[in-house]
């Protein structure tokens, strides 16, 4: 079998005008970047404004294993099934990080015949938003610490800097660091730290940001640090809102690629769902219901992390009401979590299945609550049986879910034809009555306790003195009415990454709070999540190369 890499080089790609005109666009409404790649522009918002919208469709995954789910190779090839069935589609994707690209997850393109392209640009610089992003975050820090250095007239403590600088590479080293070494010049000597850029709150904030005076507004909204007094000190006060709106100018526009089949693709943004709200930009989404009668979208790592924070957090600030989720499961992962090593999650194992599967089944129960209809898909491999199979299939309509085979790796969208008209029939004939399951006027603790409890079936949520403190400082300063956005293990329900299948008897540890003002959320950091991740012994860099002929091999 070819690489996906490889099936991706060979493809090939129409010219993005075409792609565009697919969905109504004309060569006045794209900016292009290359042959294949373009921006949207302001004005092409601003002309669909007043169009209809189509459906809104998620896709989200049980608790990722190291045998993989695919939720992003089922997304693309759910949108290319339903092209197939002749029904206007469109994607509407997260941009990848280069840290998991260069490090042990890969890219996030897709995979085998389900990809969209092109993929090597796709997942190293792309149009640049990222290094916007990155560069904009930087430069309130330089103009934090040179206002410092020149006086402090807003009595910044520096004891109580909280603004991280950012990097868009794992770099564990980078966690924790001193600055301002060296002599008077140099700057006051005080500890700092970094983020991965998909951390950052800028990029939340690009993702979450209506248009440029809504992003303007949030960016000027970013607490940076606390003075001596303990009052908030934001970018507005440092006078440094203009400058990064002028950076991330153009990143705040969506991006129009394709599918291998050809399907527009919208990809932009892309904040981490373990330790950021984990959705594409609603700008995009937005954009993508005006284009299209039908929109597949997807949330990061499982449904406890994306799709809780796509409902409580995106939707809600966006105003945006999912008519379906699908969630995406495999054989392999289900018998990983019934307690099969990895290495023999091959041989057909009913009982490991059995036990296995109460992590799909807590999924099922959590999106239910959403009261958004569900459609449970298996990721087909070669390796899984007919009694597996039907196993699963038994299971999920037996809890009210529609249930569809996708083998759009191995097929592309012929493979996702049971998958896209399970979704249809979904979208046809149940309603979705969709409400976030906590309102907004609730307690930030209550909030925290709401998602631990209901989600992750938590029997309780302690808190360290600092988290404590801060939630107080949060609620006195007027933000308690913010959603909540945990930061939490993408391998487990619970906090801990070792507890697989569906938990019991646990608490939730929340070790560090703090407020994204800008971007309107408060983050819960629970457990041993980092907001920097570190490189693999064996990282993925070792096997990427480039030939003589610019040829560019081993990204997956």
């Amino acid at each position: 079998m070819k690489t996906d890499i490889q099936i991706a080089q060979e493809a090939t790609m129409l010219p993005i005008q075409e792609i565009a005109a697919k969905i109504n666009l004309s060569q006045d409404d794209l900016e292009m970047y290359g042959k294949y790649k373009a921006k949207l522009s302001d004005e092409c918002m601003e002309r669909l404004s007043q169009e209809k919208d189509g459906k809104l469709v998620l896709v989200t995954a049980i608790n990722p294993t190291p045998a993989g789910e695919g939720k992003t190779t089922t997304s693309v090839g759910l949108g290319q099934a339903l092209g197939k069935l002749n029904k206007n589609a469109i994607l509407a994707l997260r941009e990848p990080s280069l840290g998991p690209c260069f490090g042990i997850k890969g890219g996030a393109a897709g995979g085998g015949y389900a990809q969209v392209v092109p993929m090597e640009d796709l997942n190293l610089h792309f149009t640049g938003d990222f290094h916007a992003i990155t560069s904009a975050n930087n430069l309130l820090a330089a103009i934090l610490d040179n206002h410092i250095q020149q006086g402090n007239e807003l009595g910044i403590d520096p004891r109580q800097v909280v603004w991280k600088r950012c990097l868009d590479m794992n770099d564990r080293v980078l966690r924790n660091v001193v600055v301002g070494l060296g002599n008077k010049m140099d700057g006051m000597v005080r500890e700092d730290h970094f983020v991965i850029t998909v951390a950052s709150e800028i990029m939340a904030i690009l993702c979450l940001a209506d248009d440029m005076a809504d992003l303007k507004k949030r960016l000027g909204r970013i607490i940076v640090a606390y003075s001596f007094e303990g009052k908030p000190v934001t970018a507005d006060d440092l006078q440094a809102t203009g400058a990064m709106a002028a950076l991330l100018k153009d990143a705040l526009k969506p991006n129009l690629i394709q599918t291998l089949e050809h399907t527009p693709a919208l990809v932009h943004g892309g904040p981490f769902a373990n330790i950021a709200h984990g959705c594409n930009s609603v700008r995009a989404t937005k954009m993508a219901l005006k284009l299209a009668d039908i929109v597949v979208t997807e949330a990061g790592f499982g449904a406890d992390l994306g799709a809780e924070k796509f409902f409580d957090i995106k939707c809600r600030k966006a105003s945006l009401k999912p008519d379906a989720v699908v969630l995406v499961a495999t054989i392999r992962a289900l018998k990983y979590n019934g307690g099969v090593p990895k290495a023999e999650l091959t041989t057909e194992n009913l009982d490991a299945l059995k036990k296995g599967i109460v992590n799909l089944e807590k999924h099922i129960e959590n999106l239910q609550k959403y009261n958004v209809p569900v459609v449970v898909t298996l990721n087909s491999f070669v390796t899984d049986t007919d009694a597996e199979t039907e196993f699963v299939r038994a299971f999920c309509q037996e809890r009210g879910c529609e249930f569809a085979l996708s083998e759009v790796w191995e097929k592309g969208g012929e493979g996702g034809i049971e998958l896209a008209n399970a979704v249809l029939n979904v979208l046809e004939n149940k309603e979705s009555h969709f409400a976030p399951i906590y309102p907004d006027d609730m307690a930030l603790t209550h909030k925290i306790e709401t998602i631990a409890k209901e989600i992750y079936g938590a029997k309780g949520v302690t808190y360290s003195p600092a988290a404590k403190k801060e939630l107080d400082r949060i609620t006195a300063l007027g933000m308690g009415d913010f959603p909540v956005c945990m930061a939490k293990t993408q391998y487990s329900l619970s906090d801990d990454a070792t507890k697989l299948g569906r938990p019991e008897d646990f608490e939730v540890n929340v070790r560090e709070v703090y407020v994204s003002a800008g971007a309107g959320f408060v983050v819960a950091v629970t457990g041993s999540i980092m907001t920097m991740p570190g490189l693999p012994k064996q990282p993925a860099a070792y096997g990427i190369d480039v030939d003589d002929n610019g040829v560019i091999t081993g990204l997956f």
